[in-house]
């Protein structure tokens, strides 16, 4: 009886492991798959390690120091940095602390990334959809409105901003991200028009789905791994952006600061004073090549053709 026994248990333990083995392939989704791909990549973890602490930097340094950003020090002018007078990153030409006022000047960069690009992203993911679901004259009308205003030169209407409405922070946000959605929504327009001829897209609509519910249930989930990817790829392109116009006076004003600004006021004084320009320009430089590795590595993850 236990010889007979002993073939039946082996193959019922068999059967249990393949049926394990199958469950957990089953259950790893794509996003799972992606996320490993992900941390796999060492150039995106490394980035996004360094990307976190650059963050809790900016945030939360400038209540560690124990200098405000615009304390003017008279006694450490052009101070070069140093540990005796706890100005670790020196001064700048009155007397202010340029380790606070980098930290300040990245919560600036940072927010301006982030808002931007999500102005850019509501609304370019918004009318992208809109545009590549419908098609037809809908389509043609929305796209050659996106044509004109890329038409516009992108310094002008920041220029016309300022000089309608005069000099503030919000125009700022405003300006870039309102220049940004034009490349949000032709990518997802693109997508949008590959999506909706696949057969599960027909399903939908043959079994009565409205186009909201195909756009919201169907549509914008499979849109979410390119524009993720595209996220990253447009924050540090903002960031630039937000420090070039600072860099030419259009940007954030006194006494606030950003990361162009800091740089702007460290290239008048290069030759004498080159750390109010090397410390700024060391934290704008590695937030974008985080960002950009990181948005290479998401690229990669998600892409299916790299999948092997």
């Amino acid at each position: 009886m236990s010889k007979q026994q002993q073939p039946v248990d082996a193959r019922t333990d068999d059967a249990f492991a393949q049926a394990l083995e199958f469950d957990a392939v089953k259950g790893r989704s794509l996003w799972d798959d992606a996320r490993h791909r992900l941390f796999k990549n060492r150039a995106a973890v490394v980035s996004l390690v360094t990307l976190g602490i650059i963050v809790i930097t900016v945030i939360v340094g400038p209540w560690l120091v124990p200098w405000d950003a615009d304390f003017t020090d008279w006694d450490n002018i052009y101070s070069p940095p140093s540990l005796s007078n706890g100005h670790y990153f020196g001064t700048d030409a009155v007397g202010r602390d340029l380790l606070v006022r980098t930290m300040e000047g990245g919560r600036i960069s940072l927010l301006v990334g982030l808002v931007a690009t999500l102005v850019s992203l509501v609304i370019g993911v918004a009318y992208g959809t809109i545009a590549g679901y419908f098609g037809g004259r809908i389509d043609q009308v929305m796209m050659r409105i996106v044509d004109i205003f890329y038409a516009l030169p992108f310094m002008f209407f920041v220029i016309l901003l300022m000089v309608v409405f005069g000099r503030n922070i919000i125009l700022v946000f405003v300006a870039i991200g309102a220049i940004n959605w034009l490349d949000m929504a032709r990518i997802v327009r693109g997508q949008t028009l590959s999506l909706k001829r696949t057969e599960f897209i027909e399903a939908a609509v043959t079994c009565g789905a409205t186009p909201f519910n195909v756009i919201r249930r169907h549509i914008l989930p499979n849109l979410m791994g390119v524009v993720m990817v595209y996220i990253t790829l447009t924050i540090p392109q903002v960031i630039l952006v937000e420090s070039f116009l600072s860099f030419l006076g259009l940007g954030v004003q006194e006494p606030m600061t950003s990361w162009g600004a800091l740089v702007n006021d460290g290239a008048q004084d290069m030759e004498s004073a080159a750390w109010i320009l090397v410390f700024p320009a060391i934290f704008l430089s590695l937030t974008l090549y985080c960002l950009n590795y990181i948005g290479d590595g998401l690229r990669d993850a998600i892409d299916p053709r790299d999948q092997g």
